[in-house]
């Protein structure tokens, strides 16, 4: 099969496109032809340049979120078949002593596409217990996004921030894959969203994804802008995985008396970020990283995307043979939404 292979550590260019094995399924596994997977920052970019928090064994094939049609199921297999269209778990249990995430009801979890062969492939191998029925009204490329970021997004509002009807929350990186599942997801439990962008484009595509307030952090005054829309109380919560040095520190001080931020992880690059420390105290803030999924929300996350009007933002497509283009676009930031690669293009 093809595959996007790296076996060195650095820029796009130790992205090869080239000829590999096909994976061979185990009783327990399934083998997915890709249809979609998606060019992630933290995952992608930063592992390729050794900045994760793992450093993959090499050569290594990339790509945490890929969603496509069974081909292959192994022989102990009874749930899934050939020709289902599923979407692929980010997290696959394991015994492996070294890994870093435990998920409750799996204990420890390896990671598709970081600590094992992922999906910038055309064709990925994946327990089948992991994998989730995509709805027949959706494209692949719209389930990778979704099935990367809503879960996620879901635990954050629903499980740490338990955001409701009347809530004013702030979400930085609003036009992101999980910023704008986070969006959506405060709508629909009736809150009240302030989204924050770095662009004009940006601002406006968070008001068409349903927000009901935006703001351009680079040329407005985060702080300012959001004390004015909460009469000076500031937001009950906080949905932050951009984590910016400069605007941290705004992000802080728009925050109310005992209000959570939730973040699971460092889109501007920088793990490093100020910290009003007395404000942390004084205001009784909290500042929790949570970035699995709930047990079920997989399946949740796409039984409500099937039922309900859920808004992705794609920027661009790129064939698998241009995967290096497409993380060269996210690197230029000039897009707004998800960058995917298709590998049934070429």
């Amino acid at each position: 099969m093809k595959a996007v292979v790296f076996t060195g550590f650095g820029g796009p260019e130790v992205l090869s496109y080239q000829d590999v094995e096909t994976p061979k399924v185990g009783p327990d596994d399934v083998l997915i032809e890709v249809g979609a997977v998606s060019v992630n920052r933290t995952f992608d970019i930063f592992m390729r340049e050794d900045k994760y928090a793992h450093t993959p064994d090499i050569p290594h094939v990339p790509g945490v979120d890929p969603s496509g049609v069974i081909v292959e199921v192994g022989e102990n297999v009874t749930d899934r078949k050939v020709g289902d269209r599923v979407f692929c778990s980010l997290f696959i249990p394991t015994t492996n002593p070294k890994a870093f995430l435990t998920l409750p009801g799996l204990g420890l979890v390896d990671f598709l596409g970081v600590t094992v062969w992922g999906g910038y492939a055309q064709y990925v191998r994946t327990m089948a217990s992991r994998t989730v029925p995509i709805p027949d009204n959706m494209n692949f490329h719209t389930a990778t996004v979704i099935g990367r970021h809503l879960a996620t997004a879901s635990n954050q509002v629903d499980g740490v921030l338990q955001a409701g009807e009347g809530d004013q929350v702030l979400v930085m990186g609003a036009t992101g894959g999980l910023g704008a599942a986070c969006v959506q997801t405060l709508k629909w439990n009736g809150a009240e969203v302030i989204a924050a962008a770095g662009t004009d484009e940006r601002v406006a595509a968070t008001l068409d994804i349903g927000a009901d307030h935006a703001i351009n952090y680079r040329t407005q005054d985060l702080t300012a802008e959001v004390m004015k829309i909460t009469n000076g109380k500031g937001v009950m919560g906080v949905c932050d995985s951009v984590a910016d040095p400069e605007l941290f520190p705004k992000v802080i001080m728009s925050m109310g008396r005992e209000a959570k931020l939730v973040t699971a992880g460092n889109a501007s690059g920088s793990t490093d970020v100020p910290l009003d420390i007395r404000r942390l105290y004084l205001f009784q803030l909290q500042i929790i990283g949570e970035p699995r999924e709930a047990p079920g929300g997989l399946e949740k996350a796409f039984s409500r995307a099937g039922e309900s009007d859920v808004k992705v933002l794609i920027d661009k497509v790129y064939p698998l043979s241009q995967a290096a283009d497409a993380q060269r676009r996210v690197e230029s930031r000039d897009g707004t939404g998800k960058v995917v690669i298709d590998p049934t293009l070429g």
